[in-house]
C-alpha cells in the first residue's frame, strides 16, 4: 500500500486529492481529536474513521455520498407515518443520549465510535458545532441522528432507531431544517443501501470539494428552531 502522511500535533492535513484509491479515501493517520483539528478536517472534506486500538485514520473518499435536501421526498409510507405524528421531534434536547445510542446500535458496540470519538463530539456539541435530531415516543428516545453543522453545510455522522422509522422521521426533519437554510448538500460520507433508499447519491470528490469551498463559510444553519415536521 502507498504510504500516507503521519500527522504530528502541529501538522496540517495533506491535500485531499492525495487520498488513496485503495482503501478508498484514506488520507492520513495520527494527529488528535481536538475541536480545532476536527473542525479543520470537516472544513476540508476530511473525517475520522477508525477502530478502537488503531491510530486515528482520516478519510476523504471519491466518490462522496451526499444528499440534496431540496430534492428529498419521503416515501409514501414515511409520509403517512409523519402525518400521524407518532413521534415528538426535538433538536439538541439530549445529544449525549443520541451519540451513545448510535454507539450501541443494534445491541452491540459500534467499532468506530470509540471512547475518544464520543468525548470529542460531545465537546463539539458543547461548542455549538455538533447537533442532534431526536425522535421521542411517550417521552422515551426511540431514534435520532447527529452530525456537524459548519457554514451552510451539514456533515452527517450516524443514526439509530429503536422503533421502526424513527430514524427516518429524524432524517426527514433534518432535510426540512437544511432545505429551509439553503443548504446545498448533506454529507453522508460513505454510501450504503439505507442512505440510497433515503435519496442519497454519489458525487465526484472534485464536485464535493467545489461545493464545500463555496459554502463552508456561508451563513450558519439556525438550530434554534424546535418545530416538528408537518406542524
Amino acid at each position: 500500500m502507498t504510504a500516507i502522511a503521519w500527522l504530528e500535533e502541529a501538522d496540517r492535513f495533506p491535500d485531499i486529492n492525495l487520498a488513496l484509491a485503495e482503501p478508498n479515501g484514506l488520507l492520513a493517520a495520527g494527529g488528535d481529536l481536538s475541536r480545532e483539528r476536527l473542525v479543520d478536517a470537516y472544513r476540508h472534506g476530511i473525517f475520522p474513521w477508525y477502530d478502537e486500538g488503531q491510530p486515528i485514520l482520516w478519510w476523504s473518499p471519491d466518490p462522496r455520498c451526499v444528499i440534496d435536501p431540496a430534492t428529498f421526498r419521503p416515501s409514501r409510507s414515511l409520509a403517512r407515518r409523519i402525518s400521524r405524528r407518532e413521534f415528538e421531534v426535538r433538536i439538541d434536547h439530549h445529544f449525549i443520549s443520541v451519540i451513545v445510542a448510535c454507539q450501541l446500535r443494534d445491541g452491540r458496540d459500534s467499532t468506530w465510535i470509540t471512547r475518544d470519538m464520543l468525548a470529542a463530539y460531545i465537546e463539539l456539541h458543547d461548542a455549538g458545532v455538533a447537533h442532534s435530531v431526536e425522535c421521542y415516543r411517550d417521552g422515551a428516545l426511540v431514534g435520532g441522528l447527529y452530525g456537524l453543522s459548519i457554514g451552510r453545510l451539514f456533515f452527517g455522522e450516524s443514526m439509530f432507531h429503536k422503533v421502526t422509522d424513527a430514524s427516518k422521521v429524524a432524517f426527514a426533519q433534518l432535510m426540512q431544517i437544511t432545505a429551509e437554510a439553503g443548504c446545498p448538500l448533506v454529507d453522508c460520507q460513505v454510501p450504503n443501501e439505507h442512505l440510497f433508499s433515503l435519496g442519497a447519491c454519489e458525487m465526484p470528490r472534485a464536485d464535493f470539494q467545489s461545493i464545500l469551498a463555496d459554502n463552508i463559510d456561508g451563513p450558519p444553519i439556525d438550530w434554534s428552531q424546535r418545530s416538528t415536521i408537518g406542524s
